[in-house]
C-alpha cells in the first residue's frame, strides 16, 4: 500500500537524504525527528477513515516539513530544497483534497 503512495514515497526520500547531511548535534536531533514525523504522520493518515483525520496528519506532516526545511536554511544547506519543495506541494495538495 505504502509504495504506491507517492507522497510517502517522496518523504522516504527526503528523509534518507537528510540523513547524509552534517549538521550541529542539537538541529540533527530536531530534524531527525521532524523528518522520520512527515513519513510516520502521512503513513498515519494515509491509514483513517475520515477526510478530517486524513487531514489532521497531513497538516502535522507539512508542519514538520516546514522545520526541516527551516533547519536545512539555519545550516545553509540547500542542496534538498528542490525535493523539499517537491514533498511540500505533494503534501499539500493532499491537505487539500481531504478538505
Amino acid at each position: 500500500m505504502l509504495q504506491n503512495f507517492r507522497t510517502y514515497q517522496l518523504a522516504v526520500e527526503f528523509y534518507r537524504a537528510g540523513q547524509k547531511i552534517k549538521m550541529p548535534r542539537h538541529l540533527r536531533d530536531q530534524f531527525d525527528r521532524a523528518s522520520s514525523s512527515i513519513c510516520l504522520n502521512l503513513a498515519e493518515g494515509s491509514g483513517k477513515r475520515t477526510p478530517n483525520d486524513q487531514r489532521r496528519f497531513y497538516d502535522i506532516s507539512l508542519g514538520s516539513l516546514r522545520e526541516c526545511q527551516a533547519i536545512l536554511e539555519l545550516i545553509g544547506n540547500q542542496s534538498l530544497t528542490a525535493l523539499a519543495d517537491h514533498l511540500a506541494a505533494s503534501t499539500y495538495r493532499l491537505c487539500q483534497s481531504t478538505s
